[in-house]
């Protein structure tokens, strides 16, 4: 069973944490972790590319000029993928990148990506972290007092929009709720900041 060392926002243990062996301690699958990061990444396209072929774009209903006895090349449009102004050969259009990944196999990344963060000492546990209003200068406090300086993932627990306020402004931090994770931030920021209450969600929601 993970421990994880457990820190107050002034950056002293203030105890340890057992974590789940089924949820931070389960065997990292690499080729589901890649597979469901591309999942994520195609599913954020918007596909809303566009652009116009020879037959859709503007003019070139006369031949430019007759076919021979001119000496130069023949041309039908001026309109013509190789004409300034043509239409483009295999033009892009809309369409959907949304890809689909089983609801097992979900779960699955999800416990391979929280389980790598365990293994490579990545993840640490606040006390608490409880703000009345928001205030960016409280969370970059209490970064620099826990020593994070590389990009990190803050984890709460759902509903906490005071902190998520907080720290968007911050270059390189990103807030994240406990029951809405994904597998491409986990493994995007360095360190995974995460509260305790919200350990207590995540293993709720991904146990068995």
């Amino acid at each position: 069973m993970p421990k994880v060392a457990v820190y107050n926002t002034e950056g002293k243990q203030v105890g340890e944490i057992d974590l789940k062996d089924e949820i931070f301690g389960a065997e990292v699958n690499q080729p589901l972790l890649h597979q469901a990061v591309q999942v994520y990444l195609a599913n954020q396209r918007q596909g809303t590319q566009s652009t116009k072929t020879r037959a859709e774009v503007r003019g070139g209903g006369r031949k430019p000029w007759r076919q021979k006895g001119t000496g130069r090349a023949r041309q039908g449009s001026i309109r013509s993928p190789q004409w300034t102004g043509g239409g483009v050969v295999f033009a892009p259009k809309p369409r959907d990148y949304s890809q689909r990944l089983p609801k097992k196999m979900r779960r699955q990344a999800m416990l391979s990506a929280l389980s790598s963060k365990a293994a490579n000492n990545e993840i640490m546990v606040l006390d608490s972290l409880v703000m009345d209003q928001p205030k960016t200068a409280f969370i970059s406090a209490m970064l620099k007092n826990l020593n994070v300086d590389k990009k990190a993932l803050i984890v709460v627990k759902g509903g906490d929009e005071v902190v998520a306020k907080s720290a968007r402004n911050i270059p390189g931090v990103k807030t994240a709720f406990a029951g809405s994770l994904n597998v491409y931030d986990i493994l995007k920021y360095d360190t995974f900041l995460i509260t305790r209450d919200a350990v207590q969600e995540v293993e709720e929601v991904y146990g068995k």
